[in-house]
């Protein structure tokens, strides 16, 4: 196996119904970061749980036509999808409500969790979606520990919502940092930088937490990869977004595809030529994402991504 990844699924879904609003479709950062690697070439499951619910059930099918293989017990009904139900007003204010089925219990343990499978894969990759506050953040911690402690490669994708810890930013930050010291590659966009210490700290927090590379997600402008005290920096594409939805995830996915298809396994692999080959490959990859409308499938497949590369190398 190539890679696995692991998150409860956090969705923004907007009904749709008022004039103000608009209906996005559902996807998930861990789920569509798995898609993501899936349809750049790799092997990839992921640990979630799922209930039997119409979004749980249409997120399982979804993902395993893109090739994601689940892991754990599926559409479980003790468990349900959770999701959050956001709804925009003229300006740009939202309001959340955390929905979840009365009683139930989706969160992820330490026993859903098998060191075989950590064994059998390259990279094991988290998201902070799994990191509401209770015991799905020490299964996310654990899963982290275990794979850095069987010498896998580790990524981690803060992706901080606001709704999930009820403006609480310190105590997500603090469970951030509870994770850090297993993490290999980081990736950190907008407020979520301030979990480590803003911008300005980002080196001495690779220094005290022996992370090897952090990427940081810059919008239109592009992105940035910190790593041996320099950074490579990656310049955004201009176009007219249709659909800015898994964007972010796309360019994770690609980025974490190209690193492994490129035959990094460990950190001691990583050089700066494929570091910027693998930001460009990410940076692409999200750029494709936001030329077209539907979740999931709109995130872009290994060739479509070679195919802009191969027209700009024309160029």
């Amino acid at each position: 196996m190539d890679a696995i990844t692991l998150g409860e699924i956090l969705i923004d879904f907007i009904p749709g119904k008022e004039e103000a609003s608009y209906v996005r479709n559902p996807g998930g950062g861990p789920a569509n970061a798995a898609v993501a690697m899936a349809k750049n070439g790799l092997d990839v499951a992921m640990y979630t749980r799922m209930g039997n619910d119409d979004f749980g059930r249409f997120l399982s099918k979804t993902m395993k036509e893109y090739g994601v293989k689940i892991l754990t017990p599926e559409l479980t009904d003790e468990a349900v999808t959770t999701m959050a139900f956001v709804t925009l007003y003229p300006g740009g204010e939202r309001t959340f409500t955390f929905a979840r089925k009365p009683g139930a219990d989706m969160l992820l343990s330490k026993d859903d969790i098998r060191d075989e499978d950590i064994r059998n894969t390259r990279l094991v990759h988290g998201s902070s979606f799994s990191m509401s506050a209770g015991p799905e953040v020490e299964a996310t911690k654990y899963f982290l520990k275990r794979a850095h402690e069987l010498g896998k490669l580790v990524a981690f994708d803060i992706n901080y919502r606001n709704v999930v810890w009820n403006d609480d930013k310190q105590a997500c930050a603090d469970a951030v940092k509870g994770i850090l010291p297993y993490v290999d590659l980081l990736k950190i966009s907008d407020e979520e930088v301030d979990m480590i210490g803003g911008p300005e700290n980002i080196l001495n927090t690779m220094k005290e937490y022996d992370i090897a590379v952090v990427v940081e997600t810059l919008g239109s402008k592009g992105a940035r990869a910190y790593f041996n005290g320099e950074s490579v920096m990656v310049e955004g594409r201009k176009a007219k977004a249709v659909d800015a939805t898994g964007c972010g995830d796309a360019f994770w996915g690609g980025f974490l595809a190209s690193l492994l298809n490129q035959g990094v396994s460990s950190t001691a692999d990583i050089t700066k030529d494929i570091l910027k080959t693998a930001i460009t490959y990410g940076n692409v990859g999200g750029w494709c994402c936001v030329q077209v409308k539907g979740g999931m499938s709109a995130l872009p497949t290994k060739a479509q991504i070679e195919e802009v590369l191969a027209k700009e190398a024309g160029n």
